[in-house]
């Protein structure tokens, strides 16, 4: 079973998946357009949360960094005049540094490959592309990387456009390719469609690719708030209605079943309702044996 995923909704399906069937079967494509280096180091939010989540390793009070990590390391760098914008456990920075390091020789894919193993991650987990990809926020005439955007300005600024540099000319990373060729069941997870999910869709030939799958997307907008808190903002910017209608037409023609959250006033008539907010691990089975349930339908 092949799953997009971004940094937020999706490990948590992911963790309720893994729960339920064989993590060997079991292949995550992240997405890396949200990528950044601090303090010289590259740091992938969403491809590690999801590495994390599979190791068993992430805190998921914050669905980010490593449960129990100090940060002794940022803390003394900002002391010293080395300021950073991300705070960065200690564990989490190790990760970072090991992974800037095999980029010197290794492509983004392998040296992904190289962690799982060293974490025991037995999922395959792949980087959406190991061409550079990054996504821009335009506000007031001005350009801001993501994290920038997000994290350094808390969001402030009134996004007016999104856009993603590098991405016309990015393809497929080869374990993406492997299973678009090998996977049959996709699952897009409830993350946020316009800056977790858009990139890895529009990589070249994907769309077309997945259009011969079975193809389950959950939605991420629950009670008419997605879990992502910048989504509503974000996926005006981007002309997209910020609502599960404008959700099934954002997807239009690629997705076989939709699932929307029981809270949702009104939702589309299209797919299938049942609770879908994860606040434990139990919830994230349940949502996970749902979707596998609707699979086996198919």
């Amino acid at each position: 079973m092949l799953f997009l995923s971004g940094g937020t909704g999706t490990p948590k399906l992911i963790r309720g998946f893994r729960s339920l069937i064989d993590e060997g079967e079991m292949v995550v494509v992240a997405n890396t357009a949200d990528d950044t280096f601090v303090s010289g180091n590259l740091v992938c939010p969403d491809l590690d949360t999801v590495v994390y989540t599979l190791a068993g390793l992430i805190d998921d009070d914050r669905w980010w960094g490593i449960e129990g990590d100090s940060f002794d390391t940022h803390d003394f760098l900002n002391q010293i005049g080395q300021g950073e914008y991300m705070r960065i456990g200690d564990l989490d920075r190790a990760v970072h540094i090991r992974r800037t390091v095999l980029l010197e020789e290794f492509s983004l894919s392998r040296v992904t490959e190289e962690i799982c193993g060293c974490l025991g991650v037995e999922a395959d987990v792949f980087p959406m592309t190991d061409d550079r990809v990054r996504t821009k926020i335009v506000s007031g005439g001005r350009e801001f990387g993501f994290q920038e955007w997000l994290v350094e300005l808390d969001g402030a600024p009134v996004p007016e456009k999104v856009v993603f540099d590098g991405l016309e000319d990015a393809v497929p990373s080869p374990g993406f390719l492997d299973a678009l060729d090998c996977e049959d069941n996709v699952v897009i997870g409830p993350s946020n469609p316009v800056t977790s999910i858009y990139p890895i869709l529009s990589l070249e030939g994907v769309w077309d690719r997945l259009l011969e799958k079975n193809v389950v997307a959950v939605s991420p907008i629950v009670d008419g708030e997605p879990f992502s808190g910048p989504a509503v903002r974000l996926m005006r910017a981007f002309g997209i209605s910020p609502d599960n209608y404008g959700l099934r037409d954002f997807y239009d023609g690629l997705v076989d079943c939709f699932v929307y959250d029981v809270r949702n006033q009104d939702p589309p008539g299209d797919g299938v309702v049942f609770d879908t907010y994860m606040r434990s691990c139990r919830d994230e089975a349940f949502v996970a044996s749902k979707v596998i349930d609707l699979f086996d339908e198919m």
